[in-house]
């Protein structure tokens, strides 16, 4: 089964701000008046090369063969027969090769959430105040706290990873290449920013 794994906030926000840029390219269009024009066109082609870079593209696809993971500027394939190891810190890290690490760009953990995933698994009789009241968890509810207690999405994800990479070596599946492509369609959203930018200066 494919899934495929994003910061949701950063998609959300790279998709309203293309619906942002969509409005201003007609406005400017419509009401063009040079330079003034070119240059506002190029300050918005700029951002929005950044935006597509950074929050639309990246993801992280765990597939049937492998490890799909997109980040700006490159793309990988990684078979899971390939992955040595996962670390998750702010971000996933995925070990292959004999050293060599794949740093993923998202998902990732910030501080605030790991937090907040450590007191998820802490009653909240138990979280301190005055007043302390002894929580009341069925032995499900329980089991379930215990389980997500301290884990983030990118801990979730890190072992999703694990899970497929072990259950190819129980294969014993020879571990194929791992491939790194640039990201065509990154390099041309950026020549056209730039493009835009030089266009601007010149006339």
């Amino acid at each position: 089964m494919k899934s495929t794994y994003r910061s949701n906030t950063a998609f959300v926000f790279g998709w309203i701000w293309v619906a942002f840029v969509a409005i201003n390219a007609v406005d400017l269009t419509l009401r063009y008046t040079g330079k003034s024009s070119l240059v506002a066109g190029a300050v918005l082609g700029a951002l929005t090369a950044i935006v597509y870079v950074t929050a639309l593209r990246p993801g992280t696809v765990l597939g049937e063969e492998g490890l799909r993971v997109r980040n700006p500027f490159r793309t990988w394939s990684m078979p899971w027969a390939s992955v040595d190891g996962v670390r998750v810190s702010h971000s996933i890290a995925v070990d292959y090769a004999d050293g060599k690490v794949l740093r993923l760009w998202t998902p990732t953990a910030s501080a605030r959430e790991r937090a907040k995933a450590t007191r998820r698994g802490v009653p909240k009789g138990q979280r301190g105040g005055l007043l302390r009241t002894e929580a009341v968890r069925t032995k499900a509810e329980q089991a379930a706290a215990e389980a997500l207690a301290g884990k983030t999405h990118a801990d979730w994800v890190g072992e999703q990873i694990v899970e497929r990479s072990e259950a190819a070596r129980r294969r014993d599946q020879a571990p194929p290449p791992v491939r790194g492509t640039w990201a065509i369609d990154a390099l041309v959203a950026c020549a056209l920013a730039i493009a835009l930018v030089v266009a601007a200066f010149l006339v």
